[in-house]
């Protein structure tokens, strides 16, 4: 009798496993309508949308499930995750080769106010022979090196507050973009536009640095300012006159965070490429982004570290 008990309980079963296959279930609906988990409090929707392709690393966690329980429930519910995670990021993973004739390379770069070595910086993105770079963070102290390392290649740009332009291309139309939140004082300029005459006509071209956001395990996610900054950039963005436009900058958010929407659901989204951006010493997070209005985001990806805590992004731009 034992002996048949022990072998009854060996063999692979449907019977057992309910449990797990209910959470093979909720993770596949999760990473296709991560919507549904609301915004208050704390703000766990955001929170899971920001890092929404690692709740696939549920998928291993459930086969050792599978395995120890010998579950063919669960085995069979795996199917379900594993198609949802492909259904949302499979499209992200990309080669990065040669560029199309009509196509920017860009790049975007929050450069850090305390790296210790602008210089170097400036060099390390100067070395990737981008149309345009977007820089973040610039403080008073470390712009003369960019626009000294950069001048040579870069013959045009645009500083307004800390948010800066190096282009190929001539400069026109350059102004600030008030992204202030309510209670923000004046000074705090984080936001520019400026046009690019490329050889394949005018692009509208904007800078933009949204506040911080901030994970605490009392208050969650702590994105108001964010939000209110991204609304206002939204506006701007509706209300650009150019049919072309490119927003770069760190918009301290993913594209799947429900509080970037006002911005998100105006551009294109990027082509392949998860490109995570942040932080730089073990990058979860694309934060950065690189969007496009009538115009395409081929591919993008993320460049070796400098000495700021973002990666910098290159990114192909289909004009």
């Amino acid at each position: 009798m034992a002996g048949k008990r022990e072998t009854g309980e060996s063999a692979w079963s449907w019977k057992r496993g309910r449990a797990g296959a209910l959470v093979c279930l909720l993770v596949a609906v999760l990473l296709v309508r991560p919507g549904l988990v609301p915004n208050t409090p704390g703000r766990a929707g955001s929170l899971l949308e920001t890092f929404l392709p690692w709740l696939g690393l549920a998928v291993p966690v459930l086969l050792v499930t599978a395995l120890l329980r010998r579950s063919l429930l669960v085995a069979a519910g795996l199917l379900l995750p594993v198609a949802a995670w492909c259904l949302a990021h499979a499209g992200t993973v990309s080669a990065f080769g040669q560029e199309a004739d009509g196509t920017v390379t860009v790049v975007q770069h929050n450069v850090s106010d305390v790296n210790p070595d602008p210089a170097a910086t400036a060099r390390a993105l100067a070395g990737t022979g981008a149309g345009l770079i977007a820089l973040e963070e610039l403080t008073a102290p470390a712009l003369p090196a960019f626009e000294g390392v950069l001048a040579a290649d870069y013959p045009h740009h645009a500083t307004r507050g800390t948010v800066g332009l190096w282009s190929k291309y001539p400069l026109t139309g350059i102004r600030l973009v008030d992204i202030r939140p309510e209670g923000v004082g004046e000074g705090w300029d984080r936001g520019l536009r400026a046009t690019a005459r490329t050889p394949w006509g005018e692009v509208a071209v904007y800078v933009a640095h949204l506040p911080s956001v901030r994970i605490g395990p009392a208050t969650g996610l702590t994105s108001g300012r964010r939000d209110e900054s991204a609304a206002l950039l939204g506006e701007a963005l509706a209300a650009e006159p150019l049919d072309r436009v490119v927003l770069l900058g760190d918009l301290n958010g993913t594209l799947d965070d429900r509080g970037l929407e006002p911005v998100s659901s105006l551009m294109s989204r990027p082509g392949p490429g998860f490109a995570f951006s942040w932080p730089a010493r073990f990058p979860v997070a694309r934060i950065d982004q690189v969007l496009t209005r009538s115009a395409t985001v081929t591919r993008v990806r993320a460049l070796p570290a400098t000495g700021s805590d973002h990666l910098p992004l290159e990114a192909s731009v289909k004009l």
